[in-house]
């Protein structure tokens, strides 16, 4: 049995309470390890010592050169520690361990280009309309941020937070998912390691309402970064602003993957199956509305059931393995009840559309990949995030119409476009109201660009140039040159 304690100040400590939950493996229900189980208490601990190192500490008074030579020799830590630390990812959340791995390895990447980056932050002279005025901008970091994320990918969704944050100059608390912690308290380990000063990370373990609300909640908290659903969003939002907390919110997404009958169908066919289906569907970006142009929509199907059919399903660790088990149980069940909404509503269930129980599926926390047809898009099967791999498939006649259904929902996260008609896709992209267009592949991203959305699916951006901005804030300074001796009662 594995045992994980909270890291405030540059010590690994136990909880206040003294109390401790368990980690299940997703595929064979396995208790594999037990985490200190934070409270309010230990909130006040982390925040303080973030505080402390944020404003007296050794990290207070270096250059931005020096915090950049730190987060490179984390990367680098990163990146020798890759594969251990991407195996306790899996072992919490029962991705594949080929996705893990490969996502484990880019944590790292982030890391190093956001050290680099740490001295670039350029500020600039502003020209004066007034003689014997010069006007300087700087940007400086904002303070603490607390870093709340979720258990799908938790690595990577902690490093979109924590590498800007830190490259700014900025302290960190980070709560994770109480469904995937041990990964990021290994990978603060390292943070230790690479000479990150006592207190500048911090993490945080435990459940919603005992750590994440007065996280959330805290005076000195300055930024929340925060991935998740849109509710949950929300109510951090909400929670935020009565502090005036800046907030970066990475939520939900309902995303057209929009196919015309132009397109490379083979890649297509591709593109949509990793668009739903990798990652079991738990992906914000998921494509789970395909929008197929009616002269291709029937063979269109009928040459993805006959593809997704031959999937390999099964044991996570195994390499050939392409889907794995549902990462948690109360997502599997709200899974579940989606299909039996999208059921009753009249969509036509053409594959899927159930659990797998057996030998090879485990503990049977498994999703069988589902296609429905005959879906309009007012029905919740098309407008709510299902998380999980249940694929909506519409109908559409011309670009107008597929922009029309696209738009047609509360998100705006991500969104695919196939055709062959360069115009096209530069038309639908800027058409369509998403943070991020594909056209011709699906769900790449990168460091060097920005991720976001815009409608209910959040505020701010992560990577590239923008997201270190989302944790620097602007000043202004007036320095006056040439004595004014113009009258002293009119100002300016």
């Amino acid at each position: 049995m594995q045992e994980y304690r909270l890291l405030i100040d540059g010590q690994w400590v136990e909880s206040t309470s003294g109390q401790w939950f368990e980690s299940e493996e997703p595929f064979s229900g396995h208790v594999w390890a037990r985490v200190a189980r934070g409270n309010a208490e230990d909130v006040e601990r982390a925040v303080e010592a973030a505080h402390r190192a944020f404003t007296e500490g050794p990290w207070a008074s270096m250059t931005a050169t020096e915090r950049g030579a730190i987060l490179r020799k984390l990367a680098g830590l990163i990146e020798e520690n890759a594969e251990k630390i991407g195996r306790v990812e899996q072992r919490d959340n029962g991705k594949l361990i080929t996705e893990v791995a490969g996502q484990a390895r880019g944590v790292a990447q982030w890391f190093y280009y956001y050290a680099g980056l740490a001295d670039k932050v350029m500020g600039h002279v502003v020209p004066m309309p007034k003689p014997g005025v010069v006007n300087l901008v700087k940007y400086e970091p904002l303070g603490v941020v607390a870093a709340i994320t979720p258990w799908n990918s938790p690595l990577s969704l902690t490093a979109w937070k924590v590498a800007p944050a830190l490259a700014a100059g900025n302290t960190v608390v980070i709560k994770p998912s109480e469904f995937t912690s041990a990964s990021i308290l290994e990978f603060a380990g390292l943070c230790d390691e690479a000479g990150l000063p006592p207190g500048v990370v911090n993490v945080v373990t435990g459940f919603g309402a005992e750590v994440g609300a007065p996280l959330v909640a805290h005076k000195k908290v300055a930024k929340v970064a925060f991935t998740g659903g849109d509710v949950a969003g929300q109510k951090v939002n909400e929670i935020a602003a009565a502090d005036f907390k800046k907030v970066t919110l990475e939520l939900g997404g309902k995303s057209p993957n929009i196919i015309f009958d132009d397109a490379n169908l083979d890649q297509a066919i591709k593109g949509t199956i990793a668009g739903i289906f990798g990652a079991t569907g738990q992906t914000c970006m998921a494509g789970s509305r395909l929008l197929l142009q009616d002269t291709i929509h029937d063979a269109f199907v009928a040459q993805l059931i006959e593809t997704v059919k031959q999937a390999r399903i099964g044991d996570p660790l195994n390499p050939e393995t392409q889907i794995g088990p549902v990462a948690t149980r109360p997502q599997f069940e709200k899974i579940l009840s989606y299909i039996d909404i999208a059921k009753a509503e009249g969509a036509r269930c053409v594959l899927g559309g159930e659990a797998l129980t057996g030998p090879q599926y485990g503990q049977g926390q498994f999703v069988a990949p589902t296609i429905f047809v005959d879906v309009k898009n007012h029905m919740r099967i098309a407008q709510e995030e299902v998380f999980g791999p249940v694929l909506s498939v519409i109908r559409f006649t011309d670009e107008d119409d597929a922009v029309r259904i696209a738009n047609d929902v509360e998100f705006g996260l991500a969104a695919g476009v196939w055709t062959r008609d360069l115009d096209r896709a530069m038309s639908v992209a800027d058409r369509v109201q998403a943070g991020t267009v594909w056209v011709n592949n699906y769900r790449a991203t990168s460091f060097a660009t920005p991720f976001g959305g815009f409608k209910r699916s959040g505020i701010g951006r992560e990577g590239g140039t923008e997201a270190i901005k989302e944790y620097l804030q602007p000043k202004s300074i007036w320095i006056t040159t040439k004595p004014n001796r113009a009258n002293p009662f009119v100002l300016g």
